[in-house]
Formats: C-alpha cells, structure tokens, sequence
C-alpha cells in the first residue's frame, strides 16, 4: 500500500500540481517527555501541547509538555491533576485545553484499574489546572478509547469503553460556558472504540476504530447547528483504528493507525465536496497511537507505537496549497460512486480544459475533454482518481472514485 500511495502522489507531481515546497514532512525535535503512545493532545494559540500516555516501562503518566514550533523546542508544564491516564480525550477552546476520561493502569485487568470520567481545563497564561464538570456517559461510571474534538465554543465526546467487551455509542456535548454536559443523538456507527474525529467547516466528522475487533473505515459527519448525522463518504485506503487525525484550514486529515499491522499513509478529507485525496506517506515509521496536533497552518504528528516499540520522533507536515485553495470553489461532481458500469460528471465546463482518471498505481487509464459520463464497464474494483485540469495544466479539482 505505502508503494502504490508514493506512486498515486508522482502522478500529480508529474502533472504539476504540487510543487517542491508543499505536501513533505520535515524530521523534529522528539518529545520532550520521551519514548510513550496513547498520549493526547492539544493546540492553542502559537504552541501544541502533549502529555498522558504510557512510556516503555508501561508506566501510565500524567505529565504535560509543550511544544514550540518555530523554535523546534519542547517545555515540561504543569502536570495533569487526579489521576495518571491513557486513552484520555483532549481538545480545545477558546484558548484554554480540556483533558479528561481514559483508564489509569496499562490494562483493564490490572490490579487498581479504574475508568476515568474527570474532566480538566488548562490556562495556559497561568499554566494551571481547573476541575470541571465529571463527564456523565457511560453510566458515570467513566470511559476509554473514546474520541474527543471541539467544534466551534463547545467539545464532544463520541463512542468508547468502559471495560472489556462493553463498548458504546454514546455522543455528548460540553459548553464550557456553564461548564455542563447534553447527552446528544447516538453515534450512528453503532458502538465504537478506538475510533478518531476531526473538524472541518464547523462540522464534525467521526468514524474509524473497531468493534468486536472488527476494524471500520465509515465516516459520519455531525452539524451541530441542525443536530444530525449524515453518513459520508467511506475512507477509500485501509480499515483501521487508533489512528491520528489533524485539521488544516477547513481539510481534516488522516494518518497512521493500525489494522493487524501499522500504517503509515496520510489522507486529506474536502468537506465541500465529500472527496478524499492521498497525501505523502508519513516522515517517519509505521505506528498506532500516535498524537497530533496542528499549529500555524503545519501539523506535527509523533510518538506512538512502530514495530521497533514506543516512539518519541516527531514529524511537521507542510501541506499542499493548490487544491486547498480551489477544490470547493472548483468542483466536480460524481455519480453514482460508487459504480460499476458509467460515472456521470457534473461540473461547469468553462473551467476545465481535461478531464483524467488514475489508478492508484499512477497509470492514466482516461483522458478527454468536455466529459460527461465514462465507461468504466473494463476497469478492475477498486479505488481510482478522478483529476479535472484547467488551461495551462493546473490541477483545479479532484474526487476519489471507487469502482465496484
């Protein structure tokens, strides 16, 4: 997979649309709190900020690092009150941090193990913590391995465990302006753990994870101005869970995670048109559990579990600029996708000059003018690349397609 992502990238390098400068991964200074995965993390203003999870010796922690980006360097801050944790959930708000859930041993099983449910509120200006409201879900009993964001002034919570075999789909809401929790409409996805979120558009998108150990790739997206959820698009490349996600702009990202083995690719999410586009493959190695956390338009993704064991590398993405300019001002449309036999195109055609589809080992299987409808009756199943280009050879606009 990791060859075919690298080769799927060269097609629009060879097209060029990204240039030298964009879509790479830059080495960082590691972790400042060292080996560990199952950490969490947050941004807020100039600084990301990292801490929890559990390092080599498997000792669960509670310390708090943060990282700043143009002087490549990493400051221990105020460690976490209550208890240590893994598998907490984190975000932020209005310039202030929210940690809180997770489990406090290594394993469930463990002697002592307990399932958090305290919530925090980190000031950075005073670099202190605040006890907020306990989170009420799963019975009040606390939970782990579920996923946390924040959408515009206020925080959720989606999915999780509460101890072996008993998983929920539970989604509730956090206003930190009366620092209270609503119990909202059920994650559609049915019970969860391990699952991710981010979000783009002020909307929410949720999904990933697994079951019963059963591994998933469904995308949901939740608008919190109307209450409800919409399924999207299915994440074109490998089911898998404990995974990283970032957002850029109004893009969501995904990378990493595991599936039975590790992976390594990166994913960008357009909410505009409900289309995936590959990315480059992850700066350092394969991994799970890893955190992320985006500042000043460039995310840094680390720590985590390789095949090797905990890591503390940290990697800086610099994204593509070209289509997160255009592709929603510039868009097409297809349907239906997934197909099997035509893909109908809808698109204003004053703007484009060629229409291409890919396979994702880079081979042009297409190409023409002014198209409204290809035959795709001789193509294997699978997952292709549909690029719209401009005069001059820009590339304006792209979609995933999947071919059954």
């Amino acid at each position: 997979m990791k060859l075919l992502l690298q080769l799927a990238i060269a097609v629009y390098v060879l097209n060029g649309a990204y240039a030298q400068t964009e879509n790479f991964w830059t080495k960082k200074a590691d972790f400042g709190g060292l080996k560990r995965e199952r950490a969490v993390a947050f941004t807020i203003g100039d600084y990301g900020y990292v801490g929890t999870g559990v390092d080599t010796s498997e000792t669960v922690l509670k310390d708090f690092w943060q990282y700043d980006p143009i002087m490549d360097t990493w400051t221990q801050v105020a460690t976490l009150p209550g208890s240590q944790r893994r598998n907490a959930i984190a975000f932020a708000i209005n310039g202030f941090g929210y940690v809180g859930t997770g489990m406090n041993t290594p394993t469930a099983t463990e002697f002592g193990a307990n399932t958090l449910d305290d919530f925090w509120q980190y000031d950075p200006a005073l670099n202190s913590w605040t006890t907020k409201a306990s989170f009420p879900g799963a019975t009040g009993s606390g939970i782990y391995f579920a996923t946390g964001v924040s959408i515009g002034a206020k925080g959720y919570i989606c999915g999780g465990k509460r101890g072996p075999n008993n998983y929920v789909a539970e989604f509730w809401e956090y206003d930190p302006a009366t620092d209270s929790w609503a119990q909202l409409p059920n994650f559609p996805g049915g019970v969860r753990y391990q699952l991710n979120s981010f979000a783009a558009a002020q909307k929410g998108y949720f999904g990933f994870g697994t079951d019963q150990d059963i591994y998933r790739r469904d995308i949901w997206e939740y608008d919190p101005a109307t209450n409800q959820w919409t399924q999207k698009l299915d994440f074109p490349a490998s089911e898998r869970s404990a995974l990283s996600t970032f957002t850029l702009g109004d893009r969501g990202y995904v990378c990493l995670g595991g599936n039975g083995g590790l992976l390594g690719d990166l994913w960008q999410y357009n909410p505009y048109n409900d289309s995936w586009s590959v990315k480059a493959d992850y700066g350092g190695s394969n991994r799970k559990n890893a955190i992320a956390f985006a500042v000043n338009g460039k995310a840094y993704v680390g720590t985590g579990k390789g095949y090797s064991g905990k890591k503390a590398s940290m990697y800086e993405y610099t994204p593509n600029t070209v289509l997160g300019v255009n592709d929603y001002e510039i868009s097409v449309a297809v349907y239906p996708n997934p197909s099997s036999d035509f893909i109908n195109l809808k698109y204003e055609a004053q703007r484009f000059q060629t229409i291409q589809l890919f396979s994702m080992t880079g081979q042009k299987l297409f190409e023409g003018e002014s198209v409204k409808q290809i035959d795709i009756r001789e193509f294997h199943s699978g997952n292709y690349i549909l690029v719209a280009k401009q005069n001059g050879g820009s590339i304006v606009a792209q979609q995933n397609i999947i071919i059954q």
